[in-house]
């Protein structure tokens, strides 16, 4: 994508990351946000991009008293201009596909934001089926179906368990356990 970008300006383009926003009071309870800042590191170091990044979010929803992850995208283009920012490009890193958020967000709403205020946006492509992706995928499944194999990961993290441990998100645990002794009997989540 920054391809796209004449190369005279392209050093002074900036690239910013996208990511559903949830609200504040999950991200809390979390590895969300940080787990998506690794995230568009690797990405960064990996196409060779040095310049400084952002990591913005989209696709908020709910009440506008519940705070909810920010910088919004649009926000953060309003202060892209406000600094004299000429070539921005987008990657909605925390999406797999160009579905209705992508495509509703950031390649209307956005473009149509950037080109009101005179910025050249650039989308990158999502994933998809990029065959790198799908051999991933394939990876992942290959790892689950045979213990054996060593779990890959990169980044700080590390692999993740495919099961969350009791403790792992404390919001999510004290919702599910009011749930649960919110319902007077069980749920059977296979009916014959």
């Amino acid at each position: 994508a920054l391809s796209q970008i004449p190369e005279s300006r392209r050093a002074k383009a900036r690239v910013v990351f996208t990511a559903h926003s949830i609200p504040q009071s999950m991200a809390d309870g979390s590895d969300y946000a940080a787990q998506l800042l690794e995230t568009c590191r690797l990405v960064a170091e990996t196409a060779g991009y040095s310049a400084p990044w952002q990591l913005a979010y989209q696709s908020r929803s709910g009440p506008p008293s519940q705070p909810w992850l920010e910088p919004d995208i649009l926000d953060y283009i309003l202060s892209f201009k406000e600094s004299k920012g000429e070539d921005l490009v987008v990657c909605p890193i925390g999406f797999l596909s160009d579905h209705m958020e992508v495509v509703y967000d950031l390649d209307t709403e956005a473009k149509n934001l950037s080109t009101t205020l005179g910025v050249n946006l650039i989308r990158t492509r999502t994933a998809g089926d990029h065959p790198r992706f799908i051999q991933m995928v394939q990876e992942l499944i290959e790892e689950r179906l045979d213990p054996s194999l060593p779990r890959q990961a990169l980044g700080s993290f590390g692999p993740i368990s495919d099961v969350c441990p009791e403790d792992c998100c404390p919001i999510t645990a004290s919702t599910n356990a009011k749930f649960a002794r919110s319902q007077s009997a069980p749920v059977d989540m296979n009916p014959s």
